[in-house]
Formats: structure tokens, C-alpha cells, sequence
């Protein structure tokens, strides 16, 4: 295995660790949440295959072009969306601020789909694997929604993190 696709892999999991730290807690469970939302376990499976997904689809386009031409945009584009990726448990489970981790998530979803058309241009299996990456996005999108909306009656004890 390349240090190289290690240096990703690390990468992601540091990301993914964000989960590990600020997950579901009894505020999380006392919330309104939509019939459709998934059972718990689906979410920790999902994120593990998408991040091993991404390691993988930055590696590729990493080994293709690494910093060279659009490669840096490439990169940045793909580190960026790692950062906010990782952002989304600390804003929503950490903060408990439910409508800025929606519009955080929504910043993810821009990242992502750029990624996915950057990384196309480069490479595109790098590209195409990651379209289960922004589906994924658009389904936290709509769940972190409704939850804020659901829960609104208690929106702006629950935005300034107060939960008594």
C-alpha cells in the first residue's frame, strides 16, 4: 500500500472521528425526527463506506495529477469538503444548532458536487464513485431539515444550545 493512499485514508478517518466525538446524546433522542429517517446503525455504516470511497477517489486523482495544474484545485476542493464533512457533527450534536449545521450541510453538498466535477475532469472513475457520496449529502440535507423544522416550537432554546 503507497503512503500515499494511507496519507488519505487518515485523512478521512480523522474526518469521520468527528462522528466518534460528537454523536447522538439524549438531546438528539428527545428531538422530532421524520418517520423516514433511517435506524441509527445505517449511519455509521453509510459514512464508513463513503469516506473509504473518498480516500480511494482522492488518492486516484492524487496520483494522476498531484498538485500539478487542477490538481491543486483538486485537492483544496477535496480538504475543504473534509473539513466541512467533519464540521457538521460538532455544529449539529456539539452546538445543538440544528439550522446552521443544515446550511453547513448544504456548503458540504456545493463542495461535494464540485468535487465530483473536478475530479471527472482528471479522472473520471475518481469522479463517478462519488456520486453516492453526494446522494448520501442530499439525504443528511433533507433529514437535518426536517428535524430543525420539526423541532422549530423549540428552535431558538435549542440554537443557542440551552436544553433544559
Amino acid at each position: 500500500m503507497s503512503w500515499s493512499l494511507l496519507v488519505f485514508l487518515a485523512a478521512n478517518f480523522a474526518a469521520a472521528s468527528s462522528g466518534g466525538i460528537f454523536s447522538p446524546d439524549d438531546w438528539f433522542e428527545k428531538l422530532r425526527k421524520p418517520s423516514w429517517q433511517p435506524p441509527n446503525w445505517v449511519f455509521p455504516t453509510v459514512w464508513t463506506v463513503l469516506y473509504a470511497i473518498n480516500a480511494l477517489a482522492g488518492w486516484m486523482v492524487w496520483e494522476t495529477t498531484g498538485f500539478e495544474g487542477l490538481g491543486a484545485l483538486a485537492m483544496t476542493i477535496y480538504f475543504v469538503g473534509l473539513i466541512l464533512n467533519a464540521a457538521w457533527s460538532a455544529i449539529f450534536f456539539g452546538l445543538k444548532r440544528m439550522g446552521l449545521a443544515t446550511f453547513e450541510a448544504v456548503l458540504l453538498w456545493i463542495f461535494v458536487a464540485a468535487q465530483i466535477v473536478v475530479f471527472v475532469y482528471i479522472n473520471q472513475t475518481a469522479g463517478l464513485i462519488l456520486i453516492p457520496y453526494l446522494i448520501w449529502v442530499s439525504i443528511a440535507i433533507a433529514l437535518s431539515a426536517s428535524v430543525w423544522r420539526l423541532n422549530s416550537d423549540q428552535h431558538s432554546v435549542l440554537e443557542e444550545g440551552r436544553h433544559d
